[in-house]
């Protein structure tokens, strides 16, 4: 607690880096960087590129032998949501607002995760605590993809324990200030279907035109075709993939369409994505299955052919009590996040700035208070039918088939609603994930909390004894048990996607796929 405390400048002065830094998912190129190189500057042995994926790594330290303890770094941002750390709407210096930004943050998650690992090692060195950190780099956390990939190929096998957290609630905002109990994030597919026009000449196939002219004649269906006819497809049957009270969801996006084609020329290439989330494994293998009818009759309609490529298939949750309870112990010594005089008058700016008057204590109560994780689960199985033991998203589940694996939650600054009924623009709660003063309370609480559950596996063997009795029983004997669920990545990374991201042109670098000057 001491060491985070002292380096609590160091902590925010890196948040601000991974912040403003805000790259997508697989092209997290500076953020990764920055890691690695700190990471080794700090003495720890650091794998590159680990698993296949560019901007992953893996890196360790050790302290003679003992149990190894793992944790993570997430750094990916989201495309479409720029916005500067400032108490106004506004995109960042020089960017499209269409560029990303952290919204979760997965700034903040990486680097208050970093901050505790530190903190431990301080511990471990000084007090001469036997025992092994392992630390992930993990990118694309929006699209569930790294975890599997590292699953599948063996980096959490040699962890005793892993800790995971998130800012704010994660599960509901109730559950900020606690960790999750029984119901944990769900499964998760994902998956990009893309269609070419065939080569071959349209009117072989069709009638042919009276007019002699190529660009007289009827365009011959393509890649844009497909990609419309199995976004109308899919839309048209999701009540056919899965029923209402499935706690199932599904989202798609076309990510590529056409190249800008115009002319009589057919769009030679285009993707959409799809996004699954479901409490079974089997429900989702029944909606791919779906799609990929859906993509067969697409393609054939519209004269292409198509393939699929995996981005992720994710495993739902395990929870682990003993984790649990051991952690929130630890979160009760910290203490929740506490906003001062200069987080409350930034706060009361934007509120002005909105045309509200401003609230003498503007941030949610809820912030600055602890909830037991029991209680909190009570709350999340309000809205639940008793049979949904899955909810919402996250890759860290991942973890939790290998290693007996606590998920944590912290809050992260959100404002207290000025009218009833009123939400605030989602540019505020970017913006507060980008300042400083609003943000270092999360960071502390967070890191101090993470540096204390590790040196307690590290020193109270019985904990960690509990908590893999815990893990074999929910497994049916551990990795391989009866109830285990094996890694289900059967692909490799999906990188060569031309997923969004930032680029260098003859008119400035750096610059979004958007321009930032007249952009439409």
């Amino acid at each position: 607690m001491d060491w985070v405390d002292a380096n609590k400048q160091n902590i925010s002065d890196w948040h601000q880096i991974i912040w403003n830094f805000a790259e997508p998912s697989l092209r997290e190129y500076k953020s990764s960087r920055w890691y690695v190189d700190f990471l080794r500057a700090d003495g720890w042995d650091v794998e590159e590129c680990s698993g296949g994926m560019p901007t992953a790594f893996c890196a360790t330290w050790s302290n003679g032998d003992g149990p190894c303890i793992g944790g993570y770094a997430e750094y990916d941002a989201v495309p479409g949501n720029c916005q500067a750390a400032d108490t106004v709407e506004k995109p960042r210096d020089g960017l499209s607002k269409h560029a990303p930004s952290h919204t979760d943050p997965h700034s903040m998650l990486g680097i208050a995760s970093l901050g505790g690992f530190l903190s431990a090692k301080a511990a471990m060195k000084e007090f001469n605590i036997c025992g092994k950190l392992k630390f992930m780099g993990e990118p694309a956390e929006k699209l569930r993809m790294s975890k599997p990939i590292h699953a599948a190929n063996g980096y959490y096998d040699e962890m005793d324990a892993a800790i995971s957290w998130h800012p704010f609630g994660g599960i509901m905002f109730q559950s900020c200030n606690t960790t999750a109990w029984d119901t944990h994030s769900c499964v998760g597919y994902s998956l990009v279907y893309t269609f070419e026009t065939k080569k071959d000449n349209w009117f072989s196939v069709a009638q042919e035109t009276t007019f002699p002219g190529f660009h007289a004649s009827a365009r011959c269906p393509g890649a844009n075709d497909a990609a419309v006819s199995m976004y109308l497809l899919s839309k048209m049957f999701k009540e056919h993939m899965y029923s209402a009270n499935s706690g199932c969801s599904m989202n798609e996006i076309i990510i590529n369409s056409g190249q800008a084609t115009a002319d009589n020329l057919p769009a030679p290439m285009s993707q959409i994505q799809f996004f699954i989330r479901t409490p079974e494994i089997a429900i989702a293998e029944t909606i791919v299955k779906i799609l990929d009818n859906n993509a067969e009759s697409a393609a054939n309609a519209s004269f292409c052919t198509w393939k699929r490529d995996w981005i992720c298939k994710s495993r739902p949750g395990l929870p682990n009590h003993v984790l649990a309870d051991a952690t929130y112990k630890n979160l009760e010594i910290v203490g929740p996040p506490k906003y001062g005089k200069a987080a409350i008058k930034i706060a009361q700016e934007i509120q002005q700035n909105l045309g509200y008057e401003p609230l003498e204590k503007p941030f949610s109560d809820i912030l600055e208070r602890l909830i037991t994780p029991q209680e909190a689960e009570k709350i999340i199985r309000e809205t639940l039918p008793p049979w949904q033991k899955y909810y919402v998203s996250d890759d860290y589940t991942e973890y939790c088939w290998h290693t007996p694996t606590v998920r944590m939650f912290i809050a992260r600054p959100s404002l207290k609603p000025c009218a009833k009924g009123e939400a605030y623009p989602k540019w505020v709660s970017i913006a507060l994930g980008g300042i400083r003063e609003c943000t270092d309370p999360t960071f502390m609480c967070a890191s101090k909390t993470i540096g204390l559950t590790i040196v307690d596996l590290l020193v109270k063997p019985e904990i960690l004894r509990k908590a893999k009795e815990e893990f074999n029983e929910r497994t049916g004997g551990g990795v391989g048990g009866t109830k285990w669920i094996p890694p289900l990545c059967d692909y490799e990374p999906a990188i060569s996607i031309k997923w969004p991201e930032y680029i260098t042109t003859a008119r400035g670098e750096n610059q979004w796929v958007i321009p930032a000057e007249g952009d439409r």
